[in-house]
């Protein structure tokens, strides 16, 4: 299920915009969502959330869609796996990186960052 992200919302700071609540996003799971024309993973590595494009570099499929493991996640089509810190891939065969976001989870609500601030 992706969910898209309507402008107004309330943000804990300026460039942050609220995507979803933390309960919506699987524990060790994916949510896809969008920004604008922006698909993100919302992802639940234990007790940490991560924002990554969600459009795997290798084969064009939804990321929020593969498992989430050892602070990665898996492309469900041909099992490349995304470090979540830094969007780096962890095996082949994808060999570039996915974009990742600032993301801040407040008052039980998820907000994402597309800047660079």
């Amino acid at each position: 299920m992706t969910e898209t992200a309507k402008s107004g919302n309330t943000t804990p700071q300026e460039g942050y915009v609220k995507v979803c609540a933390l309960d919506e996003v699987p524990a060790d799971g994916a949510l896809g969502v969008e920004v604008g024309d922006t698909p993100i993973a919302i992802v639940r590595s234990g007790e940490d959330v991560y924002a990554v494009n969600d459009i795997c570099t290798h084969a064009e499929v939804s990321l929020s869609e593969g498992e989430v493991y050892d602070g990665t996640i898996e492309c469900w089509l041909h099992g490349s796996c995304f470090d979540l810190r830094s969007g780096k891939p962890t095996n082949p065969p994808a060999t570039q990186p996915v974009a990742t976001y600032k993301v801040k989870v407040e008052g039980g609500d998820v907000y994402v960052s597309l800047g660079d601030d």
